[in-house]
């Protein structure tokens, strides 16, 4: 193992964010002292991470593969551990910067517990600010940690405000590419596929998370996380279409002057951004050639045809647990879609019907949320079976 330099804990080491983010690690090992590398369960691909960064303890999700990556590790004196308290416990060791990027209600429990240690946490884990975001944010009041954004537009927006005051602000606006459907008409999305869904225009993303982009969902969920990141209030807040996803957000002030942060479409620039903040470092990534790209477009989203932003900014107005309602409903239906039981136009509208029968009180810790969310998948699994 590496002395020396900060450490660091990746949960979520073998999704795509873990992946820019060890990328970036491995540029500059003398940096860096690694503790944790999570996965679900992929125990092959951890281990050999592990061994590769001398990590402290690796750790998978599902218990039936512990015994592979146990005998994988076998000799290195790197611990191995799998179920959610091994999870949580590595999230716990206080590594000076953990990245929370384990996908789902999974991360909740282990993105909990690292903000509980009062380190710095880089968030790319969706739920937890817009299931949990009310719980989330008051742990972070009370144990002083940091929380620092991964997603490519909350890490704009993040450094756009670079400190300023809050009061100042008079625009936070989300920037969205418009996803694969963006110029098709209403009656032609009734019939987009699985495979047109996924093929998003500019960013290599997994199934689901694209499917959210051509719906807009996506960005519905970000501008609620904007909420709880950024206390600006809601009616401060909008999203616009870019499709060139070159400006990745922008924050106008009172004075007129709008800031906004331009960059390749990589998200290994908002990786680093986090793991150097507050300084800058190195990236293997292009430069932008303006010159090339030539123009940059924006146009105001279409609620008629992507109504999922407005779902979003009518939950983040409801507060509580909505937001959870929300996102456990569009999990289910975008699955639906993706196996071919739903037609991408019911996506929002199942979401809908869900947030309209399923109203339950405001949770008051992470438990909460967790029984929400199980219990709105749950019944919105029960809406799509056939009569």
């Amino acid at each position: 193992m590496m002395a020396g330099g900060r450490t660091i804990s990746v949960l979520g080491a073998t999704g795509s964010i873990g992946a820019s983010t060890l990328d970036l690690v491995r540029r500059d090992r003398a940096a860096w002292r690694v503790v944790a590398l999570t996965a679900n369960g992929n125990a092959a691909a951890l281990a050999a991470l592990a061994i590769e960064f001398g990590a402290e303890i690796a750790v998978v999700a599902e218990a039936a593969a512990l015994p592979e990556l146990r005998a994988a590790l076998a000799g290195t004196g790197i611990e191995a551990a799998a179920g959610e308290g091994a999870l949580v416990e590595a999230a716990a060791r206080g590594a000076d910067l953990t990245v929370a990027a384990i996908v789902g209600c999974a991360g909740l429990a282990p993105t909990m517990a690292a903000i509980e240690q009062g380190r710095t946490v880089a968030l790319a884990n969706k739920e937890a600010l817009v299931s949990a975001g009310e719980v989330m944010t008051a742990a972070v009041a009370r144990s002083g940690a940091t929380l620092l954004p991964v997603d490519s537009e909350h890490n704009a927006i993040f450094q756009c405000l670079a400190g300023s005051d809050m009061a100042d602000v008079r625009w936070i606006t989300l920037t969205a590419s418009g996803g694969p459907f963006r110029d098709w008409p209403l009656e032609r999305l009734a019939h987009a596929t699985p495979a047109e869904a996924v093929k998003h225009p500019n960013w290599s993303m997994g199934a689901k998370i694209s499917v959210d982009s051509a719906t807009m969902m996506n960005k519905g969920l970000e501008y609620i996380e904007a909420f709880h990141l950024f206390p600006v209030g809601i009616e401060r807040l909008r999203i616009i279409v870019h499709p060139q996803s070159v400006v990745h957000s922008m924050v106008e002030y009172r004075d007129g002057s709008t800031l906004a942060q331009l960059g390749p479409s990589d998200m290994r620039v908002p990786i680093a951004s986090a793991l150097a903040w507050p300084r800058r470092m190195d990236t293997p990534c292009a430069p932008l050639d303006l010159a090339a790209i030539g123009e940059l477009t924006f146009r105001a989203p279409d609620e008629q045809r992507f109504p999922a932003t407005r779902l979003a900014r009518q939950a983040a107005h409801a507060g509580g647990a909505i937001p959870a309602v929300l996102n456990a409903a569009n999990e289910v239906a975008v699955a639906a879609f993706l196996a071919g039981q739903l037609a991408f136009t019911s996506i929002a509208a199942q979401v809908e019907a869900t947030l309209g029968r399923f109203a339950p009180p405001a949770p008051a810790c992470l438990a909460d949320v967790i029984a929400v969310d199980a219990e709105a998948r749950a019944r919105t699994r029960e809406m799509l079976e056939p009569a």
